[in-house]
């Protein structure tokens, strides 16, 4: 087993995930993961990298595919003993211009955005350890959308007990409420990007306080961010961040040193938490 401390980064072979894995490489003392879906883009990123003097590691991650899931957890429990910091930056998005059917929208990006991070979550957290930070990259999107849903349903989702049950209830009802066409009557906001991510955002508050419940000695420190809009793939070139600018938050909130007690449970933009 490695005596390094190990960061792993969702989705980082292009875009803000691979911006941070650089970042990383430069100021995290330990192993730094890059990880993607597809091994040939997640090598070649690697190579990338390695020209510039740098040296992460890769290994396969499809966060839609459970067992490929698991494979990580068995490989980070296996040669580290667990992680040190976990960054959740693997999402999508559909284009404004994309004619897929409105619901179809909905349900794939929901699987992507909230269900693949709350899976890579239920097997990562348990071995983050003490000192570990977590990072789920959201969007200052959910904020957006939160304003734009019903009363009834910002207070649900503003709530400081809502359980993750009670979350994947509400994310499934969106999916539903698409297809029946009711969405809006139902006092969601019309965007299926913005919901799965006011699900990554409440996401994070629930997890942080069940550590601070499970794990309350452990100092854990685990948050949702914005980058802010950052010229990708997926937010195209008329962004006025470039990736290294939107990577800036996600890797202060992962090197938050030991002895700092917050931000927690917070959803943080250009390094200041603000009200959710």
């Amino acid at each position: 087993m490695s005596s390094n401390k190990v960061a792993v980064v969702t989705g980082s072979n292009k875009g803000i995930g691979f911006a941070i894995v650089r970042d990383l490489c430069k100021k995290f003392s330990g192993d730094v993961i890059l990880t993607s879906r597809d091994v040939t883009r997640g090598q070649d990123a690697v190579k990338k990298l390695k020209d510039e003097g740098l040296n992460p590691l890769f290994h396969q991650l499809d966060i839609d595919d459970l067992q490929s899931i698991q494979t990580l957890g068995k490989f980070l429990k296996e040669r580290y003993g667990g992680v040190d910091l976990l960054i959740n930056n693997a999402g999508m998005a559909f284009k404004v211009a994309d004619t897929t059917p409105f619901p179809v929208q909905a349900e794939v990006t929901m699987k992507t955005n909230f269900f693949g991070t709350r899976a890579v979550s239920a097997e990562l957290l348990p071995l983050i350890k003490p000192q570990g930070r977590v990072v789920n990259v959201s969007s200052m999107v959910s904020l957006r959308s939160l304003k734009n849903c019903s009363p009834e349903l910002q207070q649900k989702f503003r709530s400081n007990t809502i359980t993750e049950d009670e979350l994947v209830g509400l994310m499934n009802k969106f999916v539903e409420d698409t297809k029946k066409g009711v969405h809006e009557k139902e006092g969601w906001p019309n965007s299926a990007y913005g919901v799965s991510k006011i699900g990554v955002t409440v996401l994070s508050r629930i997890h942080a306080r069940q550590l601070n419940e499970q794990r309350k000695g452990d100092n854990i420190l685990l948050n949702a961010c914005c980058p802010g809009w950052v010229r990708t793939d997926m937010a195209g070139p008329k962004a006025t961040k470039s990736p290294e600018e939107g990577a800036e938050t996600p890797v202060y909130l992962a090197l938050l040193p030991p002895n700092v007690t917050e931000p927690h449970g917070q959803f943080v933009m250009e390094k200041k938490v603000e009200k959710w």
